[in-house]
Parts: C-alpha cells; sequence; structure tokens
C-alpha cells in the first residue's frame, strides 16, 4: 500500500504547524543557515514617536533615509514594503503609540467611515474620541498609506532613481507581475515598492536594503491572528535583503516597537514569537489551542438578519454548556457585499466535536425559523483563517 507523505515548508510556519509538530503529530525538520552561506541582514527598528517628537513628518525616518541614499550611490537596489494596500482600519496615537482595543476582545477596534468604531467579533461600538484616552494628545487617527501615494513622496526625496511599483493596481494584466519582476532583476529600476506580494520567495543579489514603512498596518487588523500575520510577513521581508554577496539592512518604522511580534521579527527569533503567541491564544481560547466555528448570516432584509442571528445566539447560550463560549453576534468585517448584509456568530470550544454539535443545532433551528427568515443564508466556517 502506498503512503502519501504531505511537506510542509516555510520560513515561518503557521502557529497551527508548528502547534502540531510540538504535539508530534508533524515531524520538524529546521534549517540552521542561509542559502548561499549569506549572512543574515542587519535589522534596526525605528519608533516613529521619537521621529515625531524630533519633528521629522515624512514617510522614512532618518535612518531609513540614509541607508536608502547610501544604497542607491553604491548603485544597489532597496526594496520598499506595505503590509497592505493601505486602507485605514485602526485608531492610534502617533504622540505614544496607543491603539484603542475592544474591552471584550483585546483586538484593536476597526474604524469605519470616519468616526464609528468596531469589534468585528462581539460587536462593541464606541465613537471615535478626539484626544488620546491614554495621553490625551490630539494626535489621534486612522492609519494607512498606499504603494501609489509612497512611490510619489519618496520621489520627493530621491528625484532621480527608477522605481517599479507592484500592487493589485499594477499586475492586473496578464503576464505583468512576472514583467515587473523582470526588470527589477535585471536592474531596470533602483526601487521596488509594493505590498505583501514583493516579499515572499524573490531572490534579487543586488538588493541591499529593505524598509517597511509601517508594521503597524497589520499589527493592529482587527482579528486574533495579526500579530501571526505581522511576524511573518516581517520575517519574510528581511528575507530580501542580502541574500548573495552584499551584506543586507531592514529597517522597521512602528509605534510599537516594544510589540513582542516586532522585537522576535527583528531578531529573526521564531520560537520566542511563538512562545509568547501561544500564551496569548491560551489566555483568550484562540486557535490552534481552542477550535473556533464562525457562523455567518446574510440576507438582503437587514432587519430579519439582526432578528434571526440574535434568535439563534440567544438559543445557543440557554444552552447552558459551559464547553462552549459564543460571541457576538456582530457584524461582518465587511458589513455589507453587492446590497447584501452579513453577520457573524463565533463559537469558540477546547473540543471540536462540541463545535459540531452546536452546528448541528443550530441548523436546525435554523430550518425551523425557514419560512419566516425572508431568504436568509447560512454557513459554518471552522477554524477560519480569518475573520469573516
Amino acid at each position: 500500500m502506498v503512503q502519501r507523505l504531505q511537506v510542509l515548508e516555510a520560513m515561518t510556519p503557521s502557529i497551527g504547524s508548528y502547534y502540531k509538530a510540538e504535539k508530534g503529530e508533524y515531524k520538524l525538520y529546521s534549517l540552521t543557515e542561509r542559502v548561499k552561506g549569506s549572512t543574515v541582514p542587519e535589522v534596526e527598528v525605528v519608533d516613529l514617536r521619537e521621529e515625531l517628537r524630533k519633528g521629522n513628518r515624512g514617510i522614512l525616518s532618518k535612518s531609513l533615509y540614509e541607508k536608502l541614499d547610501a544604497a542607491f550611490k553604491r548603485n544597489e537596489q532597496a526594496m520598499l514594503f506595505i503590509n497592505r494596500r493601505g486602507v485605514s482600519s485602526f485608531v492610534s496615537c502617533r504622540s505614544c503609540g496607543d491603539v484603542i482595543k475592544c474591552p471584550n476582545c483585546d483586538v484593536s477596534l476597526s474604524l469605519h467611515g470616519r468616526s464609528q468604531m468596531l469589534c468585528h467579533y462581539c460587536g462593541y461600538k464606541m465613537m471615535m474620541p478626539s484626544s488620546c484616552p491614554k495621553c490625551k494628545s490630539n494626535m489621534i487617527g486612522g492609519y494607512g498609506i498606499g504603494t501609489e501615494s509612497l512611490e510619489e513622496q519618496v520621489k520627493k526625496y530621491f528625484p532621480d532613481i527608477r522605481t517599479l511599483r507592484m500592487d493589485k493596481d499594477t499586475t492586473s494584466r496578464k503576464g505583468s507581475h512576472g514583467e515587473i519582476i523582470r526588470k527589477f532583476r535585471e536592474g531596470e529600476a533602483d526601487l521596488l515598492i509594493g505590498t505583501q506580494m514583493i516579499v515572499k520567495g524573490h531572490d534579487f543579489p543586488r538588493v541591499t536594503v529593505v524598509g517597511n514603512i509601517l508594521a503597524d498596518l497589520s499589527l493592529f487588523d482587527g482579528d486574533y491572528e495579526s500579530s501571526e500575520r505581522t511576524f511573518d510577513l516581517l520575517t519574510q521581508a528581511a528575507g530580501r535583503a542580502g541574500r548573495d554577496e552584499l551584506p543586507g539592512q531592514v529597517v522597521i518604522q512602528t509605534y510599537q516597537p516594544e510589540h513582542y511580534a516586532i522585537d522576535a521579527a527583528a531578531k529573526q527569533d521564531y520560537k520566542s514569537f511563538y512562545d509568547y503567541e501561544m500564551s496569548y491564544r491560551r489566555l483568550l481560547h484562540y486557535p490552534p489551542v481552542y477550535e473556533l466555528m464562525c457562523v455567518c448570516l446574510s440576507s438582503e432584509n437587514e432587519a430579519m438578519l439582526i432578528h434571526v442571528s440574535e434568535e439563534l445566539a440567544k438559543a445557543v447560550r440557554k444552552l447552558g454548556d459551559e464547553d462552549i463560549d459564543i460571541i457576538g453576534p456582530s457584524e461582518a468585517y465587511i458589513y455589507r457585499i453587492n446590497n447584501v448584509y452579513r453577520r457573524v456568530i463565533y463559537i469558540k470550544s477546547e473540543f471540536y466535536v462540541k463545535l459540531t454539535e452546536v452546528a448541528g443545532i443550530i441548523q436546525k433551528m435554523f430550518d425551523e425559523q425557514t419560512e419566516n427568515a425572508n431568504n436568509i443564508d447560512i454557513q459554518f466556517d471552522f477554524n477560519p483563517m480569518r475573520i469573516i
């Protein structure tokens, strides 16, 4: 009988995969040296709060500017990375770095519009304050920057350099992704600017400087995996620098330099990040220690959707099962898509079988309300990679 062997490989394994390796479900093999024997790049974390106090309100810190300037003068290449396309999603104070979080779920509140803040797990809402609750500074607001605006601002610092930009807008045409990579590898540009698509799997021998413009963009994404995603992206981005004979330098710009994900990424220390992150997951009952089920309800009838979702959550709570935790219902991360409204209920348990039992109970209750549900759809997602 032929036995199939599944091989998973990653520079930064997922928390779930490493957890299984610790439990003996996976066999772990580790590489202790970089390919080609190149040295690990020098990583510097820049505190943007200090930059602000020194009067620097620009997109580039003094250190990143100097490293880029030196690299361009040596005819070397550089990469600037933004953790996402640049939608403002969390509220932070530029003076002290504090981020406004949900009091119930310990995730950042997402900014909707200009003033409404919302937790996508429990539905907690509040208006954006006019000053920082922690330090009382008025330098508080939502954060986001796009690759296009970054390119424009960098051109003001270095008007003579050649740039390439890689994001969803520049790679929508067939073959454009590979064309941008080819041009950069062949030296037709000095600087590559992009989102997370530029940080994984690419080997550019002449890249000596990599800058992360604002690490906080993914650090406070509003879901429990944001720290893992940030560590993964920062570590992968750092791996693009100094991959050949030329030494590499990496600059991570952030308002949260003391955060464990950023500190571990700067040290390229996966194990310390994993240990800290697992303590957080255990404390708050998140995967992989606990199982998570998302019940997503959607309908064009908003009022009926709200009523049915609240009734289902109420009925599950009445079960009185101490082995399950119920969060919500609340609006989904994107509440309305094509005029269809979406609400979610999260249910956590240490036992997967408990979630399957509850799913069956919810489905039965939902079916009994079908006549009154007015075309409401229901979906069950077990251990979702991200909030829906």
